[in-house]
């Protein structure tokens, strides 16, 4: 592995870059989330359209992991992460162009540019953040995905103060583009020049490795057993960023701006957890961390889905950001160490994260259509039980030499 050498003082302010682009991806995923009852009216969306209009923005994502290992070669961290976040905020832009008009394709091309963005972010911002633990030598993945749902919260805060103001959800998107943008530009000189990538001959051997390494990884029993802990992890989170404020509205009775600010305490639970969660981790281990948030958001789902009053719904939607807050940083973790090319490791476990975002969207608005939302959600509790099925595969592996 290549490493740098960087002083403590610029590993902290390479840590701190990384930290801040992770919190400008949570702005990103949690923009239109709590705006959704109001676009879904405005626009005359069912649940299945919806689910679909989203399900564009998964795909982009999926293209993006795909192009994320030979950019990373080819732009290195610092510039890949100015780029991925500037072209976010593009998508954002012409999100709002969409929602403006109201023009469904418009919104459709922009959720694919900004998850194309966004896939190439995750990757970029994993592999520099794997790097940065490594040089510290100590439990961060959690503490910097922490900033994820941080920025998230701050999203759905901001969605919720719109949705109040009566802020429309153009101007919301813009004004959320030109912070996203800005930081991009202001964060990326402050991590080092260069990919964390193994030096091979060539640039054209590189890329050809990266790609060999990435097709090599869907063969690895342990990377796909990860993978099975995403698919509940990340279907649980992203059918929070999709579904939840619906849920609270229309099944739960509550105004659309309640549904905005329960779903920043679901960010703010998630982003607690994870920024709280390293000694934690330090202390059980990986595996049976995930065992016992899984089992946590388990609880929390049913809560959701059957609760009868508010309060026991909040119990549940703080219950359920628990479960889901930690199998994406400490499945990163794991999918980076053990040799290989890490950007091609994370790329598969990605892949699969994004998989479960790009089949969750549709399969819950369809069966929402035909037995209702919140017995859709049945779906997640049996997937966030498969991944406490799989969490052995996270436990710590040493590296091959």
């Amino acid at each position: 592995m290549t490493e740098i050498a960087v002083d403590q003082r610029h590993l902290a302010r390479w840590r701190n870059a990384i930290i801040a682009a992770f919190a400008m991806g949570g702005i990103t995923v949690s923009a239109w989330g709590p705006r959704l009852p109001t676009i879904s009216a405005d626009m005359h969306l069912s649940p299945g359209a919806i689910g679909v209009l989203v399900a564009f923005g998964t795909v982009g994502s999926i293209v993006g992991l795909f192009l994320s290992t030979p950019l990373l070669h080819w732009l290195g961290g610092r510039r890949g992460v100015a780029s991925a976040l500037v072209t976010i905020a593009c998508g954002l832009a012409i999100m709002a162009f969409g929602v403006a008009l109201r023009s469904t394709p418009v919104m459709a091309f922009g959720f694919i540019v900004m998850g194309m963005a966004t896939g190439i972010l995750d990757v970029f911002i994993n592999v520099e953040g794997s790097a940065v633990e490594r040089r510290a030598k100590r439990t961060l993945m959690p503490l910097m995905h922490s900033a994820w749902s941080v920025g998230a919260a701050i999203g759905s805060g901001i969605g919720a103060a719109c949705a109040a103001l009566g802020v429309t959800p153009a101007q919301q998107f813009f004004g959320e583009a030109v912070l996203i943008a800005v930081v991009g530009i202001v964060v990326a000189p402050l991590i080092p020049l260069g990919a964390r990538q193994e030096p091979e001959a060539g640039p054209e051997r590189t890329r050809r490795e990266a790609f060999r390494q990435y097709l090599r990884g869907w063969t690895d029993w342990r990377l796909l057993l990860i993978g099975v802990v995403l698919l509940g992890v990340e279907l649980g989170e992203g059918s929070a960023n999709n579904w939840l404020t619906l849920g609270v509205k229309q099944d739960h009775g509550q105004t659309a701006a309640v549904a905005a600010l329960f779903f920043t305490a679901f960010a703010a639970g998630e982003a607690a957890t994870r920024m709280f969660g390293g000694p934690v981790v330090d202390r059980l281990g990986r595996a049976n961390t995930i065992r016992v948030t899984t089992a946590i958001g388990v609880v929390g789902l049913a809560l959701f889905i059957l609760g009868g009053n508010p309060a026991l719904v909040l119990v549940g939607v703080l219950l359920w950001a628990v479960g889901v807050s930690m199998g994406f940083p400490l499945g990163m973790s794991a999918a980076a160490e053990g040799g290989g090319n890490p950007a091609a490791r994370v790329s598969v476990i990605a892949s699969i994260g994004y998989a479960a975002s790009l089949a969750g969207p549709p399969v819950i608005g369809a069966l929402a259509d035909s037995v209702g939302l919140l017995n859709a959600m049945w779906l997640l509790v049996a997937l966030m039980i498969a991944a406490f099925a799989a969490a052995g595969a996270l436990a710590v592996r040493k590296e091959r030499v």
